[in-house]
């Protein structure tokens, strides 16, 4: 099922890097609501995800002068995210759609069945858990993180 403009978006739990839960619901509503970019990844340590990831951690700033919380996802363990974003200086939540294996993932329609691992799918969630831009890239192509901030300009 691939999530398209105008959907809701479909509320998850996952652990993050430190082993907290992050419920994308926990963003919406009134009080302490934000607008969320939520980003999956194929893998912690790879080339690309890696100069995306940390493209993000250096325009941090883009995101939350936009009251705008980042969330990355990818289909490895905690523990891996955990060593990534220490070693990368990732201060963004890292979350683990490890277990049950891409479920995340596959309800938002990201997953690549062949390869075991999510494809670049980001999705700009408004304040009311809206899904108001997306984009889903093949896995050597990179995104452009200017483009998220054009989508959370429209807002």
């Amino acid at each position: 099922m691939t999530i398209e403009v105008g959907d809701k978006a479909p509320d998850f739990e996952l652990k993050d890097n430190h082993g907290a839960t992050v419920k994308l619901s926990d963003f919406r509503g009134s009080r302490g609501a934000k607008n969320v970019v939520l980003l999956f990844y194929p893998f912690a340590f790879t080339g690309v995800c890696t100069g995306e990831l940390c493209a993000l951690r250096d325009n941090l700033p883009k995101f939350s002068d936009r009251d705008t919380q980042l969330l990355a996802v990818s289909n490895d363990s905690i523990h891996t995210l955990r060593v990534f974003a220490e070693q990368e200086g990732l201060e963004y939540p890292l979350l683990s759609d490890f277990w049950p294996h891409g479920e995340v993932s596959r309800a938002y329609g990201v997953f690549a069945e062949d390869k075991g691992c999510a494809v670049r799918g980001t999705f700009v969630i408004d304040k009311e858990g809206i899904v108001r831009w997306t984009v889903v890239n093949a896995l050597p192509d990179a995104r452009d993180l200017n483009a998220y901030v054009t989508a959370l300009d429209g807002l």
